[in-house]
């Protein structure tokens, strides 16, 4: 993937018409390039760290898997979620508030995390990195007001 394809991406990622298109199209889209190419491939390129995370919907009880952009705290992974910006509380921050349990896929391997709501010292250390990665996380926030940042701890192998 070229710098080229990154900064265009970076760039369109701001506009609510990008939004509405990844919101509705490009994860499903995304989701399935990832699974296929075992994490090699993603329409936000390689530069930008992806996972898959499934939780248990909160309603529905069936799994559900949205791909996520992601910095590494020590062991942790953590995410933001600002639903794209747009008006509709995005589900996935949800469910894991039902149930903190996740699976997280990345690079083909998957394992175990309980989730929690990041510390504000997590935050002030994390958000930066991530909005770095993906600079339209600010422009998100901006559009809607609300921004979710989650801390994702290993589970022991037995749990």
């Amino acid at each position: 993937m070229s710098e080229l394809y990154l900064r265009v991406i970076r760039r369109v990622g701001h506009y609510r018409g990008f939004s509405l298109f990844m919101k509705h199209v490009g994860s499903q889209v995304d989701r399935a390039l990832i699974r296929a190419s075992r994490g090699r491939l993603s329409m936000s390129g390689p530069q930008l760290t992806t996972m898959l995370l499934t939780t248990t919907g909160r309603r529905s009880g069936k799994d559900r898997t949205v791909p996520l952009h992601y910095v590494r705290d020590g062991k942790n992974l953590v995410a933001a979620c600002e639903n794209f910006g747009l008006e509709a509380a995005s589900s996935w921050p949800k469910n894991l508030l039902a149930d903190p349990k996740a699976r997280i896929e990345i690079g083909g391997t998957a394992a175990n995390y309980l989730s929690r709501p990041a510390t504000e010292d997590e935050v002030a250390r994390n958000m930066p990195r991530l909005i770095e990665m993906w600079p339209a996380h600010d422009s998100h926030m901006k559009r809607n007001g609300v921004r979710h940042v989650i801390v994702f701890e290993p589970m022991d192998a037995g749990t």
